[in-house]
């Protein structure tokens, strides 16, 4: 290297640093999760600054003990790599909770986490963490849903279960998109299925983040979360059973069977005896629309309807822990769709959402005589078992 081009490089070098633009120590996994340490000392305010990074579409942020709640605020600012700019600064939802039972709280290396946050291509990132209570151990997740093995597991485990009697509740399964079409990594996922002994209720999720994506983008958006709650928060798989892009496109989420009563990772204290369905963006921000609206009404229609439950109508569910909302032991009475906030303390689905609730409930009502017949999915099996409760005081 000549002088020359040796001084302009330790320039741009000593630049770069200044702007904290440097590569920075991270661990870096073939999986497609990159995590960079956030500097510990001051209890109550710590940040990252900025920094350049491996590409990423999907960020988070986690910390060591799973049962600690973060009480404060994160936000996060990210680099696009088509145009170099960078966003303003956005925040990171604080209202995940590990499971309150199952393998996603038994495994190994189990963590607290943000809500994940869509940012589309980027490779910079900085983040500032405030609050009167921080977790140790913070870390950011930078996740790149295009990176990954190609590995596939094929095991299935089938749960004795008894088919459920066609009844008048009963309506037809939605087209949607299995796991190997949006490319979930089945070897990442170690542990068989937990199934319950029945499915009661339906909570509505919103993944929080951005509503700025386009719907081709959807199958990125759910493997990354995929990836963020597998490899990031620890969990056993991803935790929603149903996931619905803002085209109304449904996907499968945990698998396991989507007409069997698997044990998810989406409401804490209520996750036994309940199914989910996640809407991908931010309905604190935005109003749903129809396809939204259609798409959340036939899952729910054809998975209560298995049971030969009303959608319309109220079950008792008893809390499996302290949340924050009811107490452990607690017996509440839900809408059979119900949105996230009810059985826990948290702005999720996001109050558009919430307010469509009581629509989308007349619709699932309707949906067994007006849902238009789906191809079958492949591998997916009509096997589950019937139980039905009611009564109590509806939770809000």
């Amino acid at each position: 290297m000549t002088p020359r081009l040796l001084r302009t490089a330790v320039a741009a070098a000593l630049a770069l640093g200044a702007l904290g633009l440097t590569q920075p120590a991270r661990a870096a996994s073939p999986d497609g999760v990159h995590t960079v340490p956030v500097p510990g000392g001051d209890p109550h305010d710590r940040s990252l600054a900025p920094r350049t990074t491996e590409p990423f579409s999907l960020i988070g942020v986690t910390w060591d003990d799973p049962d600690e709640a973060l009480d404060g605020t994160v936000q996060v600012r990210t680099r696009s790599r088509e145009s170099g700019a960078w966003s303003t600064w956005r925040p990171l939802e604080t209202g995940s909770r590990t499971p309150e039972s199952g393998p996603d709280r038994d495994r190994a290396g189990v963590r607290g986490s943000t809500q994940p946050l869509w940012t589309g291509s980027s490779d910079g990132v900085q983040v500032r963490v405030t609050g009167s209570r921080l977790p140790e151990g913070l870390r950011v997740e930078l996740v790149d849903p295009e990176a990954g093995s190609d590995a596939v597991h094929t095991g299935v485990v089938d749960p004795d279960v008894v088919p459920p009697a066609a009844g008048p509740q009963a309506a037809e399964r939605p087209a949607m998109t299995s796991r190997s079409a949006w490319g979930a990594d089945e070897s990442l996922v170690k542990d068989p299925p937990t199934y319950t002994g029945d499915t009661k209720a339906m909570f509505v999720h919103h993944t929080a983040g951005t509503n700025d994506y386009t719907c081709s983008q959807s199958a990125s958006i759910v493997r990354g979360v995929f990836l963020y709650h597998v490899q990031s928060n620890g969990w056993n798989d991803i935790g929603y059973h149903f996931l619905v892009d803002k085209c109304g496109t449904v996907f499968e989420g945990r698998a396991g069977g989507v007409d069997k009563p698997v044990l998810g990772a989406h409401t804490y204290g209520f996750n036994t005896a309940t199914s989910s369905v996640s809407v991908l963006g931010n309905y604190s921000t935005a109003a749903g629309n129809a396809a939204v609206r259609a798409s959340i009404a036939k899952v729910a229609a054809w998975k209560l309807g298995l049971y030969g439950i009303d959608p319309t109508g109220t079950t008792v569910l008893t809390s499996g822990a302290d949340n924050g909302k009811y107490k452990l032991g607690q017996k509440v009475t839900f809408h059979r769709i119900s949105g996230h906030r009810d059985g826990y303390p948290t702005e999720c689905p996001g109050q558009h959402l919430y307010d469509d609730l009581p629509e989308i409930r007349t619709l699932a009502a309707t949906a067994g005589t007006s849902a238009e017949p789906a191809a079958e999915p492949p591998g997916l099996r009509d096997e589950d078992e019937t139980e039905d409760v009611a009564g109590g005081v509806l939770g809000r």
